[in-house]
């Protein structure tokens, strides 16, 4: 795929587990597994926007384009 999920190094950058991400958007553990894989098709504005929120990033620092 053409997007890759950066998701690892925001949460690294910021001293933040998954778990706890998942804790504060609302979301299961193994959804936000699938999207820090790669593998998921598409992903919630809604969720960005809480990911984004709660790391204080935009959604360039989340998605990069790989072409």
């Amino acid at each position: 795929m053409a997007i890759k999920i950066t998701l690892d190094e925001a949460l690294k950058k910021r001293h933040m587990t998954s778990k706890e991400l998942c804790r504060l958007i609302g979301i299961t553990e193994a959804n936000l597994s699938i999207l820090r894989s790669g593998k998921a098709k598409g992903v919630r504005f809604q969720t960005l926007n809480k990911i984004c929120y709660y790391l204080n990033c935009s959604p360039g620092d989340l998605l990069q384009f790989d072409g």
